[in-house]
């Protein structure tokens, strides 16, 4: 079949919606299919990748505004830019909603597609694609799943003004299906279209290795990849813990987010590494030669965190704690290298990027 993907990032940007397009594009692409993505490029080449994988890429770009790009090199937004974001970005989706129009002249260049799958993060690009369907039906590709890693109007942190209701009704009518990573998102999105809500995890490719020892630490090593948020994942209640702990540890952490860890780095000093992203094979290496993974729990009821499934890759105990409520003898017990009340990630073979191609290709 002739499948047309179109995301805002793709690789080598290190993000779940980049990954999910890119992981996806080359799955589908080794089962047989022709297929091609649309992304923001930057100034990346993409000539190796196409030749390895047989996916072709084509830029959704230049863009004007929304400056998130696939390349490492981010472009620092102008002045009036920020400005303008600063003012428009609640009522009219800005930057974002840029890439409604070129997700729709990027349709205008494809004919005879069997299956799209628009990907958001940003909602922007569902729309571009509902706004071509709308004008363009004869045109428009056979089969439209609209996949979505976080929800929208029933997104309980990033909350939008009432009239994108009607923006998000208009494309959920449009599309043929939804797919969404985990169950208890449904109950986010209108009721009127869950009979169209597919349930389709975040896919990886991985091979389990269940054999591999046990790292040889001298003191209790741990780590965290991720973000952090203090309204629904904030690591100071965790860290205020361990700063009444008198043991030697050793707590890396790799993230983006180091506003909220800041304060902490004097008074830890050595105990306390904090690191820039590094690509995720990479990173799976280094989750490897820790002693345990730590999961700060997302207080939301529609959302979960895909590091859980590299957690469970890199095959290392997972304490899984919630920031409202710390099971503070569990802690103990993990920094006393007992396991037992580990947080187990069921069923992992589901997020194999084999398996979940297979479930798209299902809705065909």
């Amino acid at each position: 079949m002739k499948i047309v993907i179109i995301s805002r990032t793709l690789f080598p940007f290190n993000a779940p919606r980049s990954m999910r397009t890119t992981n996806l594009s080359i799955e589908l692409s080794r089962q047989g299919h022709q297929v091609t993505v649309y992304a923001v490029l930057g100034s990346y080449d993409y000539k190796d990748f196409e030749k390895k994988y047989q996916v072709k890429v084509k830029n959704l770009g230049p863009t004007s505004f929304a400056k998130l790009n696939s390349d490492l090199n981010q472009a620092e937004p102008s002045l009036l830019n920020k400005i303008m974001t600063r003012i428009l970005h609640k009522p009219l989706e800005f930057p974002d909603i840029e890439l409604m129009f070129k997700t729709y002249s990027a349709l205008k260049k494809e004919k005879d597609v069997d299956v799209l799958i628009t990907v958001a993060t940003p909602f922007p690009i569902h729309w571009g694609a509902a706004l071509y369907k709308r004008n363009y039906l004869k045109m428009f590709p056979k089969k439209w799943v609209a996949d979505c890693g976080d929800p929208y109007m029933g997104n309980e942190f990033n909350k939008h003004p009432f009239y994108f209701k009607y923006i998000e009704k208009w494309f959920c009518k449009k599309t043929d299906y939804i797919s969404i990573p985990v169950q208890k998102a449904v109950k986010a999105y209108y009721p009127e279209f869950h009979e169209k809500i597919k349930i389709i995890p975040q896919g990886f490719d991985f091979t389990l290795d269940n054999d591999q020892p046990a790292p040889n630490n001298v003191k209790p090593t741990f780590l965290y990849a991720g973000g952090f948020d203090p309204k629904f994942r904030d690591p100071r209640p965790f860290l205020d813990y361990l700063a009444k702990k008198n043991i030697d540890f050793k707590f890396i952490l790799y993230t983006g987010s180091k506003e909220l860890i800041e304060p902490y780095k004097k008074q830890f000093q050595d105990k306390l590494e904090v690191k820039d992203y590094i690509p995720r094979d990479r990173l799976l290496q280094e989750m490897k030669k820790a002693d345990f993974l730590v999961n700060i729990e997302n207080i939301s009821n529609v959302q979960t965190p895909s590091k859980l499934i590299d957690y469970a890759i890199a095959g290392r105990p997972i304490l899984s704690i919630s920031q409202n409520e710390i099971d503070y003898a569990v802690v103990d017990e993990f920094l006393n290298k007992n396991y037992g009340q580990q947080f187990e990630v069921k069923n992992i073979m589901q997020y194999h990027i084999r398996h979940v191609a297979q479930e798209f290709i299902k809705l065909t």
